[in-house]
């Protein structure tokens, strides 16, 4: 079975949304693949019992002019609300706030990616397994068993996950496209999600940052905003701990995390549920100096 679209996109992430809504608001016709169950990539919430956490990106910022008229419509919408405007390290002379706004989704950091998704064409559970160019466009074949056509192409995956679409479907790429996209590198991180029934001691706004420090964010799900029926904390490891740990059981990882978490539990805290996840591309280290690449002939 072949579909055919103006323009295919591979990933439902926010990238491959916004890019989405963007192509269909200027009336092209668009499709969107991902292999997972659920829209989001890294803005990602996960239920614990009765409550939420946001288990992958903890905020957004707004850097230019075009995306700021977008979270300004979100947020008259209820999609998104504002958390904070900085954060302390936990020190006596904690970092003040700097006044830059930090936005989060009002359900979830799902909640952006589930409310672009729901006026466009995405389908989900569908793996693609390698892309090609052909005389009118482009080809994408799925685990499924599924083909795809389309006159244009965009990935958004993890750059690596792109390449190894690319190199599946044996396409060539310009040599100084390759060298580009080969340059870019990521770094992993563990996010261990904690139900907790009892008192977590985390500063206003409920979060604590310390960038160079083995678990550099800790979250509490609740006081975000985002968790009412439970206590949630998301805790996540800083890359060395992170690569240290990758290969190590599930156990191991959660005992570390855990570990991390418990100076800021109250005396008579207790762990209800406790889950990990992995995020193997969660940080970029060498970035491609364009927001997009547009490949060369």
């Amino acid at each position: 079975m072949t579909t055919q679209t103006d323009i295919l996109i591979i990933g439902a992430g926010i990238a491959g949304l916004m890019a989405a809504h963007t192509l269909q608001q200027n009336g092209r016709s668009v499709l969107v693949l991902d292999k997972s169950r659920g829209v989001g990539g890294r803005m990602a919430s996960r239920r614990i019992g009765p409550g939420l956490a946001d288990h992958g990106a903890q905020f957004f910022t707004v850097r230019t002019q075009s995306f700021g008229q977008y979270v300004q419509q979100w947020q008259a919408n209820g999609i998104v609300q504002e958390w904070s405007r900085g954060w302390t390290d936990g020190s006596a002379g904690g970092l003040e706030p700097d006044g830059h706004p930090r936005y989060v989704g009002s359900t979830g950091m799902t909640a952006v990616p589930k409310f672009l998704a729901a006026s466009l064409p995405v389908q989900l559970n569908e793996p693609v397994t390698a892309v090609m160019p052909t005389a009118t466009g482009w080809q994408a074949t799925t685990g499924n068993g599924r083909v795809f056509t389309s006159k244009a192409l965009i990935l958004t995956p993890p750059v690596p996950q792109s390449l190894a679409l690319l190199q599946a479907g044996k396409t060539p790429l310009h040599p100084d496209d390759r060298a580009a996209l080969e340059a870019v590198a990521y770094a992993p991180t563990l996010a261990g999600l904690f139900w907790v029934d009892g008192r977590v001691i985390l500063p206003p706004p409920g979060a604590l940052q310390r960038p160079d420090h083995d678990f550099p964010f800790i979250a509490d799900n609740q006081r975000k905003g985002i968790s009412p029926r439970a206590r949630i904390v998301t805790i996540h490891a800083h890359p060395r701990l992170a690569a240290t740990l990758w290969n190590a059981p599930t156990e191991k990882q959660m005992a570390v995390l855990h570990d991390g978490l418990r100076p800021f539990l109250g005396a008579s805290a207790v762990i209800i549920e406790a889950q990990v996840h992995r995020w193997q591309y969660a940080i970029p280290t060498v970035l491609y100096p364009k927001p997009t690449l547009l490949a060369q002939n």
